[in-house]
């Protein structure tokens, strides 16, 4: 790694460090170049869960804002946000155990289905 330590940038810990790390992340610049919307959807594609709190908490710390600073509106934007990267994953996955099953006997919704 030879950049700045995503650690370094406030409320951004080592767990979320190493997270981005498994997504081909290895520093602050690149995070940072990144924005937090696509630092988020790399996440999500190497295996981070999706939590809200998470990604609100990026979004804050590339503001260089306290973690829980948000409110009101813009709350309600990052939220939106979120459940749009969190759609967009799971359009994207391929259906397998239960939902498997349903689709090939067809009640699965189609817009469900991977593209």
């Amino acid at each position: 790694m030879s950049g700045t330590p995503i650690s370094s940038i406030r409320n951004l810990g080592p767990a979320v460090e190493s997270a981005c790390r498994r997504a081909g992340i290895e520093d602050a610049e690149t995070l940072r170049a990144l924005g937090a919307d696509e630092t988020y959807r790399r996440l999500l594609a190497h295996g981070t869960r999706p939590h809200f709190i998470g990604f609100y908490v990026l979004h804050m710390a590339l503001q260089g804002r306290p973690w829980n600073d948000a409110r009101g509106k813009e709350k309600e934007a990052l939220r939106a946000r979120f459940d749009a990267l969190v759609a967009e994953r799971r359009s994207n996955e391929p259906l397998d155990g239960i939902e498997k099953i349903l689709d090939e006997i067809g009640v699965i919704d189609p817009s469900r289905r991977p593209h």
